[in-house]
């Protein structure tokens, strides 16, 4: 029975890595595709490749998702938790990308499994959910807003001499390096949290001792992740590409590079993981505020806020529902 749920969960995790991938393909190249830096099948098979890479380069995240927000029982109980957790962050994907809107896919996952554990009255380890999501869910959009700012600034002043159709067209070429970039970092990142829920579940399970990652885990994630991003997410790239701001090259260059950064900063330096869609949205936030102020459409970004605001609470009362209606059949 506990084999066939260890299963069963893994596979909800795959479906929720698939998801993460298409949700959000959007991160690494909707600036790109906007600028017509590049089309968007290539940027699509751009952006699938380097996720792919990305899963290799680090599992500092991992951990953090395996060992450090919830502390379930081992059993059947702990995975019927941890599957509650997906199918919420799963539907709240599926929730957001019907609606076009960038929410975080990290935040639906911590949300599903903090809202599994409290209906389940298991442990919710709240310093690392302060340490780990809380603090770096604020500070990661802030971080990104001024960084796109004063790296636009500092383009525009470093290229204030250049003749503007030259420097265009080599920040388009430049976009390419950028939009891999961003690729790789969303790779490092967010495979590295459906690797860690992996984990937790063969641990609740009885199937692993360590923390270790298995290799059929990195590969299969990478590959998951891979394909759904291929599968693009052309409702969220609209949003982000289009609605926020009109960018051009120079612009989607400044906000994709700030974003990168950001991403391996927290993932490779610290462990901690932040959210691609709220970082990649903030920069460009930041990139269009130096052109003046009312450039930015904030009220496409008060929406997106405010979808940011609901992901956490509400992937947890859609994991909490299913925990209570799944715990009476186990």
């Amino acid at each position: 029975m506990d084999l066939l749920a260890v299963v069963v969960v893994v596979a909800l995790a795959m479906g929720f890595n698939y998801t993460n991938g298409f949700h959000d393909a959007a991160n690494a190249i909707a600036t790109s595709v906007s600028t017509r830096a590049l089309t968007p099948r290539t940027a699509l098979v751009m952006a699938a490749v380097f996720n792919l890479f990305g899963a290799f380069i680090g599992t500092k995240v991992a951990s953090t998702v395996g060992s450090g927000i919830i502390d379930p029982p081992s059993g059947i109980v702990g995975l019927i938790i941890v599957g509650s957790a997906l199918v919420g962050a799963t539907a709240w994907n599926l929730l957001t990308w019907w609606k076009g809107l960038p929410s975080s896919s990290s935040h639906a996952l911590f949300g599903g499994m903090i809202g599994a554990s409290l209906a389940a009255g298991t442990t919710v380890l709240w310093q690392g959910v302060l340490d780990k999501i809380v603090i770096p869910m604020v500070l990661s959009p802030v971080i990104g807003l001024i960084l796109g700012y004063f790296v636009m600034a500092a383009i525009l002043w470093i290229f204030r001499r250049r003749h503007p159709g030259r420097a265009t067209r080599g920040f388009r070429y430049a976009q390419t390096l950028s939009a891999a970039a961003m690729a790789l970092g969303h790779g490092l990142q967010d495979a590295g949290k459906t690797m860690g829920i992996i984990v937790l579940a063969l641990t609740v399970g009885g199937y692993q001792k360590s923390s270790s990652i298995p290799l059929w885990v990195k590969i299969s994630t990478a590959l998951i992740i891979s394909a759904g991003t291929y599968s693009g997410g052309w409702r969220i790239m609209r949003t982000l590409g289009r609605k926020i701001i009109h960018l051009d090259p120079p612009q989607g260059f400044a906000a994709e590079a700030s974003g990168a950064s950001i991403l391996y900063v927290a993932g490779l330096g610290f462990g901690v993981p932040i959210s691609t869609t709220h970082t990649i949205t903030a920069t460009i936030m930041g990139v269009g505020a130096t052109k003046r102020l009312s450039a930015v459409r904030w009220g496409v970004a008060k929406n997106i806020v405010t979808g940011w605001v609901l992901t956490l609470p509400g992937a947890a009362v859609v994991a909490a529902l299913v925990y209570a209606l799944t715990i009476p059949f186990h």
